[in-house]
């Protein structure tokens, strides 16, 4: 298994590449220009898919080198199999397979999101998992816990599942599903700093690029979106301080 996890990070960048050569279609951000959306974010945000990459190697390495622990290795499976589906999802996306793509995605999230949340827990005895484990994971789980609806919104308009004219009412319902998400998600984890530091940064793309589009329902989408970055910041910042904080009695 860990050797499968090193090769499935490896996989991530390389896929990537040939995505952004056409080796599969065309490369994602070109698909995504196709079906516009309230729910797209600018183009820089998607720089971050380096930043995971890398750390997510950075974790691989780790691990494969690392003296198996029973903790630890719980997640490598899960980790991998998260890996996997990421590096699936580019070219099933170019090729137009939305559906396909909508499902990996979606196993990705729970992947992702399973290893962020067991490496969450108060105790992390291993030295290292903070910067190595942790922290690759967590970012991975919180980008991926707002693709999944930037990708919802797209299937919707590829398929015009619902108004395309109108995008307001059912974009804002996609929004609360992603604030329900991460809200709930950073709680469980008791504050998650890397996995809101990856939301915020979509959300705060997806305001910047909704406040200078000209689609109708464009500037409240932006909104909404910012506020929830808000909300996010706002309950980490309380769960650290109650988490930090002495219990009663315990300062008398």
């Amino acid at each position: 298994m860990r050797y499968l996890a090193l090769l499935s990070a490896l996989s991530m960048p390389a896929i990537a590449f040939l995505t952004m050569r056409d080796a599969f279609g065309p490369d994602t951000g070109a698909v995504s220009d196709r079906y516009p959306t309230l729910l797209s974010a600018a183009g820089y945000a998607f720089g971050i898919w380096g930043l995971i990459f890398l750390l997510d190697i950075a974790y691989a390495g780790w691990q494969f080198f690392r003296r198996s622990h029973p903790q630890r290795d719980r997640v490598v499976p899960m980790a991998t199999a998260g890996f996997v589906l990421t590096a699936a999802w580019m070219p099933v996306f170019s090729m137009g397979w939305f559906v396909a793509a909508w499902a990996i995605i979606i196993a990705a999230l729970v992947c992702l999101l399973y290893c962020a949340t067991t490496l969450s827990q108060p105790a992390r005895t291993w030295p290292g998992e903070t910067v190595f484990a942790w922290l690759p994971l967590s970012l991975h789980a919180g980008w991926l816990s707002l693709a999944v609806f930037l990708n919802t919104a797209q299937l919707i308009v590829a398929h015009q599942w619902l108004s395309t004219a109108v995008q307001l009412p059912w974009s804002i319902a996609l929004l609360g599903g992603a604030a329900t998400l991460l809200l709930l998600a950073n709680l469980a984890m008791r504050g998650n700093i890397p996995y809101v530091a990856a939301a915020v940064w979509g959300l705060v793309a997806l305001y910047v690029k909704q406040s200078g589009a000209s689609m109708d329902g464009a500037s409240t989408t932006g909104i909404a979106a910012l506020i929830l970055a808000l909300a996010l910041a706002v309950q980490s910042a309380w769960l650290h301080w109650n988490r930090d904080a002495p219990e009663i009695g315990e300062a008398a």
